[in-house]
């Protein structure tokens, strides 16, 4: 595939970058959200553009910072998988903006909230520069400023337990980047280089070295770390419970995300040629723990109390379902496993958006705090049935079109004990949604129940894009289809 040159790949990274330190400057709130709401915004905007100019070209984007070619400079790159995923996390940006306003005056302390904003720049520029880089190490730098940033904003939770959280969080994330860059590191050593696309051409000769082996080893247990890929996801339920709501929901829609992108960009990129599912033991160990993590995962999210840690546990459910995808290994596989990406970033943000809403007019915090909330709060309550039917896979939701192509890929690949596994997990979604559905409308609210108060439109009217998007994706999948079965025919044609 040719390359096209492409100076917006770099204001993705430049333009949130320099506008978090702008609202520290600023030192006030509303200032800040506005800067921060038209840098997002932009930021949507050039997305549109770069997979736009993806599709017309079909052409590899890239753009060599200082005009230095690699491998000697820092490339930043995007083909169609990399363009999918910066347009998940700039819609989540730019309607957690929005959203924004309203929840952080409610949630954090008025002297803190233009940090709030400042950090938020500072991870969607992080998360961004891990998606478009084509640098090992860079990757690495964007991943730090990502992990760093988020600590803070899980941080700024107002319940005591966000404090542990970020703690947590930021203990296992410290250990999944060390090993990564310790994995990084060996490469390089038998490479000479930090560039992919150049690592991709080295490495089979290679590849046979137990020093390639281990670092291999070494980057997919530090990938999964940041993925929160059962075991190794004790850090994340805390993290989403306790944290701002409008935070949640941008960690939950993006952050994993970004971190399976990575998990695919080593195997089937950087592995590209080396054909890691044949050469090294890695697809049982990762069919074992994405099962696990579906199962595991969901009869969790039964037994939780708290509403969204319960989501948290089924977002780990969901987790497992993206890597079964990569872990099948075929271009069916892989599809399924890249368009649930960005299916899952639309029900999970319309669910925590619903919940964060429900939790400014009502209080709520438990599953069974939503006793009437079907008729107290109708709108924000059905947007939540909407995303709880997705998780479920409901025909015409894009839960439905994620599970359909997982299935129809162990099908193809002629695993079908894994296809009946794939089914029978989305039975238990059932389970956990129906807990809340019917508290929700069958039973009645308290009838001390203080009435609950106007949710402003601010943060109603993103909970229904998201809301309306999974079914609008659900019912018409081409696009979405069309783009995740190009990039993983791109990356098999390496692979």
């Amino acid at each position: 595939m040719a390359e096209q040159s492409n100076m917006f790949l770099i204001l993705l990274v430049i333009i949130p970058l320099i506008a978090s330190p702008v609202c520290v400057l600023l030192r006030n709130a509303t200032a800040a959200w506005a800067v921060s709401m038209a840098v997002a915004w932009s930021v949507f905007g050039i997305a549109i553009k770069l997979v736009n100019d993806l599709s017309a070209s079909n052409q590899v984007l890239y753009y060599r910072i200082g005009g230095w070619d690699a491998p000697w400079g820092i490339e930043y790159a995007l083909d169609k998988v990399g363009g999918l995923v910066i347009l998940v996390v700039s819609i989540i940006g730019a309607l957690s903006l929005v959203y924004a306003k309203r929840s952080v005056e409610k949630e954090i302390p008025p002297e803190r909230i233009y940090l709030f904003y400042a950090m938020l720049m500072l991870c969607l520029s992080g998360l961004l520069g891990i998606v478009i880089t084509g640098d090992a190490f860079n990757l690495f730098v964007f991943l730090e400023i990502s992990s760093l940033s988020s600590y803070v904003l899980i941080s700024l939770g107002k319940d005591k337990r966000a404090l542990t959280s970020a703690f947590n969080y930021l203990i296992m994330g410290t250990i999944g980047a060390t090993f990564y860059i310790i994995g990084v590191g060996m490469m390089y050593m038998m490479t000479g280089t930090l560039n992919m696309a150049d690592l991709s051409t080295i490495l089979p000769a290679v590849a046979d070295s137990k020093t390639v082996m281990v670092a291999l080893a070494f980057l997919t247990v530090g990938i999964s770390l940041k993925l929160a890929l059962f075991p190794l996801h004790a850090w994340l339920p805390g993290a989403y419970a306790f944290a701002p709501s409008v935070v949640t929901v941008f960690l939950a829609a993006t952050a994993t995300k970004v971190s399976l992108y990575v998990l695919i960009r080593i195997f089937f990129t950087v592995f590209g040629k080396v054909d890691v599912f044949e050469t090294f033991p890695i697809q049982p160990v990762l069919l074992v723990m994405a099962l696990a993590a579906m199962f595991i995962a969901s009869l969790a999210a039964i037994w939780q109390q708290n509403i969204k840690r319960m989501l948290a546990y089924s977002s780990i459910a969901q987790i497992g379902y993206m890597v079964l995808g990569v872990a099948i290994a075929t271009e069916a596989g892989l599809t399924g496993g890249i368009i649930h990406i960005f299916n899952h970033a639309l029900m999970k943000g319309s669910l925590f958006m619903a919940v964060g809403a429900m939790a400014y007019g009502a209080g709520i915090t438990t599953v069974s705090d939503m006793a009437g909330m079907g008729r107290r709060m109708p709108l924000l309550m059905a947007a939540f049935v909407v995303g709880g039917l997705s998780l479920i896979g409901v025909p015409l939701t894009v839960g439905f079109v994620s599970k359909w192509a997982l299935v129809s890929a162990a099908l193809d690949a002629q695993m079908w004990p894994l296809a009946a596994l794939i089914l029978l997990s989305s039975l238990l979604a059932i389970i956990y949604v129906w807990r809340v559905v019917e508290i929700a409308y069958l039973k009645p609210a308290p009838e001390n129940a203080p009435k609950p108060s106007a949710v402003p439109l601010s943060m109603l009217i993103p909970t229904w894009v998201l809301a309306l998007a999974s079914i609008w994706f659900g019912a018409n999948a081409t696009f979405t289809m069309n783009m995740a079965g190009s990039a993983a025919r791109h990356l098999m044609g390496g692979y």
